[in-house]
């Protein structure tokens, strides 16, 4: 699933194509992926203007002229692209189509079809689901402290509970628990103020990275020109079972906490 950094980098990427654009009306080549049904949607959607681009935690928040919002969440296997196939038609498991002024088209992807594009009045019903922003300069370790504060589950669950915090997945779960040298299996309440510390400074440290090197192409996930993200070359532990460690050379464990899969080095994060 992609996670923070590769829906950052998405949504940077598709901006110049969808920002100040008029929305001349939304197609759905698959039913579900646009809620309300494409008749709604575009009762309401068609001939406003495309006014900013966010992202919150995985979703992308697309904000239009007449006071409304389209997020878009890409799920497992979800994209925006605005590149026609070789023979001029949509790509290949695309799902819907942003038709835009001046014939131009951004299309949305999903081989899974599990990704939506929801048309919203306003934002709470997506903000009260999510936890703080792991890159936001008010998200402190003492803020971090009081989320993990009374929960007895493994960390690494924790993590990826999207109401503790927002965009957090993982990959990078695993990657910020072995930079800060944490056993994934610890119990979220047993770790002292100062490994708290440390795992807030690993999680902002490799979510900046991931987003430099455009996301991690690990499975489905492509940037909107096509092309592979580079964080999956710089991984120590997510998705490198059986090889080395690279502080000391034992062999990478995988093993499932409450149903996801989990990488890390058994030394290292004893």
């Amino acid at each position: 699933m992609p996670e923070l950094p590769e829906v950052e980098t998405v949504k940077n990427e598709i901006m110049p194509h969808l920002l100040g654009k008029k929305i001349i009306r939304m197609e759905a080549l698959w039913a579900k992926t646009l809620c309300p049904p494409e008749a709604d949607f575009n009762a309401l959607a068609s001939g406003t203007c495309v006014t900013g681009l966010s992202r919150r935690g995985k979703y992308i928040i697309i904000s239009l002229s007449s006071g409304l919002f389209i997020s878009v969440h890409l799920k497992m296997s979800g994209g925006l692209t605005a590149i026609r196939a070789e023979n001029g038609q949509a790509p290949r498991f695309t799902r819907a189509i942003f038709h835009l002024e001046n014939g131009e088209q951004v299309y949305f992807t999903d081989i899974r079809k599990f990704g939506r594009i929801t048309l919203l009045a306003g934002l709470d019903s997506v903000l009260e689901k999510l936890g703080p922003e792991p890159l936001e300069e008010t998200f402190t370790a003492g803020v971090f402290w009081h989320r993990l504060s009374g929960r007895k589950g493994p960390i690494k669950a924790v993590l990826l509970d999207q109401k503790v915090l927002a965009g957090v997945g993982n990959m990078y779960a695993d990657e910020a628990l072995f930079k800060a040298c944490l056993n994934p299996l610890r119990s979220a309440e047993s770790l002292s103020m100062a490994e708290v510390e440390r795992l807030h400074s690993a999680i902002q440290s490799v979510l900046h990275k991931a987003i430099q090197n455009k996301g991690a192409s690990v499975s489905t996930y492509h940037r909107p020109d096509g092309s592979k993200g580079g964080a999956q070359l710089e991984f120590n532990v997510a998705h490198r079972r059986g090889e080395s460690c690279p502080v000391c050379g034992a062999p990478i464990t995988r093993q499932l906490i409450r149903q996801r899969a989990c990488y890390f080095c058994p030394r290292c994060q004893s």
